[in-house]
């Protein structure tokens, strides 16, 4: 299985590669046309083009203000989500464990069965058009919310199985030595369990950012939205799409190259 992953991301390394090849050799063939004494019809559109969605009205602008947002709503949301996500996690552990919150139990229970039940669009248009339809607040506040909200459900159950994870004889160790259930837990569970949920919160955070797309649905010049911006402008769908689809696979390719790193280096660490 390790043989077969390694071999995937080599190949999707070399995938990667001879798509930015390909790319930049047709931006150069179209860029040099005329010096290369090419007239092709076709290649003279695709520079129209080009220029009309990217370079006219410095409307290329528009893209890196889009990313700008993406990136805000998707760290602010992976922040906050994971404060919800770990606070609901503890809960159902306790309650796994016999232990019984209050109201905090039933709270967990339907919060975790609505959220991760419903679209995150509609738990977006909620916010913004029911929730906060009198308040005038910033679009960016009501998206971090949102996909927080969401992204904290998916982030609890992660957790919770990393703690379950654990073997129990290390909450019996720790109360053992004197500590009590918290700081067993707070000390001794909660650092292992994070260990070994740490890819899986790595890919909810590409889910994340993928998810963000949607953010236009209230109006937010987000990275999608910015290029459906340019297409409205000028009406070729073509270009603005795939300039936003290589953006989002050019993030999502470096981020799972990371957790590829993350992965490897705790590997290492577990046979010390």
């Amino acid at each position: 299985m390790a043989n077969e992953l390694t071999r995937y991301r080599k190949n999707g390394r070399w995938f990667a590669l001879a798509a930015a090849v390909l790319f930049l050799s047709f931006v150069l063939l179209v860029a040099l046309q005329d010096q290369l004494g090419l007239q092709v019809q076709a290649l003279q559109d695709l520079r129209t083009n080009f220029h009309n969605d990217f370079i006219k009205d410095q409307r290329y602008l528009w893209i890196l203000s889009g990313l700008g947002v993406t990136a805000q709503i998707t760290v602010f949301s992976t922040l906050l989500g994971i404060v919800i996500g770990l606070s609901l996690a503890i809960i159902k552990v306790l309650q796994h464990n016999g232990r019984h919150l209050f109201f905090l139990t039933r709270f967990a229970n339907i919060y975790l069965t609505v959220i991760r039940g419903t679209p995150v669009v509609v738990q977006l248009l909620i916010i913004y058009y029911v929730i906060f339809s009198s308040v005038n607040v910033s679009k960016i506040l009501v998206a971090v919310l949102a996909f927080s909200i969401n992204s904290g459900a998916y982030v609890a159950e992660i957790i919770r199985a990393g703690i379950l994870a654990v073997d129990r004889g290390q909450m019996e160790a720790g109360r053992t030595l004197g500590l009590n259930y918290a700081t067993t837990m707070r000390k001794i569970i909660l650092p292992q369990a994070i260990k070994n949920v740490l890819p899986a919160l790595f890919n909810e955070l590409i889910t994340l950012l993928k998810e963000t797309a949607v953010a236009g649905y209230i109006a937010m010049a987000d990275l999608t939205k910015a290029g459906d911006m340019i297409r409205s402008k000028t009406l070729d769908p073509i270009l603005p799409l795939l300039a936003i689809a290589a953006i989002y696979l050019v993030i999502v390719m470096g981020l799972t190259n990371l957790i590829g790193r993350l992965e490897r280096r705790l590997r290492r660490s577990d046979n010390r």
